[in-house]
């Protein structure tokens, strides 16, 4: 029997014939890891600064990192400060790193000096273990406080206003992790790790959250992966959230709903951390270990064309 088409189809042989020619673009091939750098320990809280500087939290130390290729990476301490996590640049140059040990979001300048803190208690109460942080364009900046929260819901977010008071903004979490802030400032994403899933807030004031709702249940463990727990978070320009998912070795893509649409590999088991940079914005640098906490540290991109990552770095001040 002949075979009849639709006005306008195209036969199927047809499209065969164009994908070899090259006349339909074929899917893109999944990106592969580059490592970047090693480092001791496991590491946290990937930052660039407005030099094109790197910056990742090991052990008790944060090192800065010159990226001029892929053959000569630099890395040298950078400060010392006692436990650092989650860490970011203001539009001063000075920097804000979350530390467990101290307890605090601690101030630092240029160098990695520390200044002071930029929080240290909350409501008269000190804080347990700040995690990780994201700035507000309009001034302040929210932060996690997973504390002893891994057992027990007692895991909070806090704001810290322009003036530095230190704000309560929500409680009763599981392990409250990485933080994101959408542009606009009216919608807050807090990875909740023990219960493998992001929740988002609306901002009903400045630092005011109302009601939250589950964004997202992310997938689970399976394989040789060995946990699932959201960390550190990015946003790219359509509003995709790129969730570094810890014991994973994989970076979840969300779409602005909460659908899960891409799953990258993360190059580190335990994935920690996530920041975009490069000259288009798209190259996602991914922080963590190759193994289990107690192993080597490592550093590594993806590089996704087409991606243009969300730029929260301010500019720098005059």
């Amino acid at each position: 029997m002949r075979t009849r088409y639709r006005s306008g189809a195209v036969p199927f042989r047809i499209l065969v014939l164009a994908a070899l020619l090259g006349a339909v673009p074929a899917r893109a091939a999944e990106p592969v890891p580059v490592e970047i750098v090693r480092v001791p320990a496991y590491s946290e809280g990937i930052v660039f600064d407005q030099a094109g500087y790197a910056y990742i939290s090991h052990g008790k130390y944060v090192s800065r990192i010159s990226l001029a290729g892929d053959s000569s990476v630099l890395s040298s301490i950078w400060a010392e400060t006692g436990s650092p996590n989650g860490h970011k640049v203001l539009a001063d140059g000075t920097h804000l790193v979350c530390d467990r040990e101290q307890h605090a979001v601690l101030h630092l300048d240029k160098n990695g000096k520390i200044i002071g803190k930029a929080s240290s208690q909350c409501e008269g109460r000190s804080l347990r273990s700040p995690n990780d942080l994201t700035l507000d364009p309009r001034g302040g900046f929210y932060f996690t406080d997973p504390g002893e929260s891994a057992e027990e819901p007692i895991g909070t977010v806090h704001y810290v206003d322009t003036k530095g008071t230190t704000h309560l903004a929500a409680g009763g979490l599981l392990y409250p992790n990485g933080i994101v802030l959408r542009p606009g400032g009216k919608t807050l994403l807090v990875g909740e790790s023990k219960r493998n899933r992001i929740l988002e807030f609306p901002v009903t004031t400045q630092g005011k959250l109302g009601p939250m709702r589950v964004f997202a249940e992310l997938p689970a463990v399976s394989g040789d992966q060995i946990d699932n727990q959201p960390d550190g978070m990015a946003l790219d320009t359509e509003g995709n959230l790129y969730v570094a998912h810890y014991g994973m070795r994989q970076v979840q893509v969300l779409d602005p709903n909460g659908k899960l649409i891409r799953r990258l590999p993360g190059g580190n088991l335990t994935t920690s951390n996530v920041a975009f940079a490069g000259p288009k914005m798209d190259q996602l640098y991914i922080s963590g270990a190759l193994g289990a906490q107690d192993t080597q540290g490592a550093l590594f991109r993806l590089d996704l064309p087409g991606v243009e990552g969300l730029r929260i770095l301010p500019a720098a001040s005059e």
